[in-house]
């Protein structure tokens, strides 16, 4: 089962995808957002491209666990795709993976000017690697495993 993470920002749109096993997600790319329903149009390019089965959203809840602002518009985006693309939409806590993301790319060295053209998509694969591996937990707990 292959799946699309989505980060979604204001300006820009991280986007990583899982292997097809489902198990490792890795990054593919950063969408220049214009407006949604560009987004959602070219995200549902990238599903049917990558022939992804599920999209999960970031949703960037308060620290208290809250939904704020943010997070209802990526709800509301969330929203846009299932309706554009046919596919499930999930929504998967995000908080803290664009900070997780820097410190990766500090750790790796990564020079300042690189780290703001990729920090969106590394957020995305953080994002997805974090729901998928949330999924194998569920399924283990629930005796499937994989």
């Amino acid at each position: 089962m292959r799946i699309l993470g989505v980060d979604y920002g204001r300006a820009r749109i991280g986007i990583a995808v899982s292997d097809p096993t489902g198990l490792v997600a890795q990054q593919l790319t950063v969408l220049r957002r214009e407006d949604d329903e560009q987004a959602a149009k070219a995200i549902a390019e990238l599903a049917r491209e990558h022939r992804v089965d599920e999209i999960v959203v970031g949703h960037p809840k308060n620290m208290n666990g809250s939904v704020g602002e943010r997070a209802a518009q990526c709800e509301a985006f969330a929203d846009l795709l299932r309706r554009r693309t046919g596919l499930p939409v999930a929504l998967y806590d995000e908080r803290l993976t664009t900070v997780a993301a820097e410190r990766m790319l500090v750790s790796a060295d990564v020079s300042r000017r690189r780290r703001r053209q990729v920090i969106d998509a590394v957020a995305a694969t953080v994002l997805l690697q974090g729901y998928l591996d949330w999924r194998r937990a569920q399924a283990q707990k629930r005796g499937g495993g994989d």
